[in-house]
């Protein structure tokens, strides 16, 4: 059964409340057909004030400040899409867009809560 892309989004978002970050950027990661992210706790130099998570190109990891921010489906997906970018060979994208990304993400996981679109919620 091919799974859509809402379905896909809903399970991403679902992954992460449920505790499993890494789940679900396997499941991003195969879904665009791009390796998976490393996925870690701590910073980079010079990044430090006011941010939640950033993604090191170098390193191609994602680098929550803290524990609780890998939980958090808006700051993961939202630095999976600068990976995403970086690893296709393009920009790494604007925060407008990686935002943007991430919400589209959140809203098909609030629609499917809502009860208005049917399919499994993981």
């Amino acid at each position: 059964m091919k799974v859509s892309l809402d379905d896909m989004k809903v399970s991403v978002v679902a992954l992460i409340l449920d505790s499993k970050p890494e789940d679900a950027l396997g499941l991003l990661s195969k879904w665009y057909k791009v390796p998976a992210p490393k996925l870690g706790v701590g910073v980079v130099e010079g990044k430090t004030k006011g941010v939640a998570a950033v993604y090191s190109l170098r390193r191609k990891e994602i680098l929550a400040a803290r524990r609780e921010y890998l939980y958090d489906p808006f700051v993961m997906i939202h630095e999976f899409y600068h990976h995403l970018r970086s690893v296709s060979g393009r920009h790494k994208g604007t925060e407008k867009d990686a935002d943007k990304f991430a919400l589209e993400f959140i809203e098909a996981y609030r629609r499917r809560v809502a009860g208005l679109e049917s399919g499994p919620v993981d």
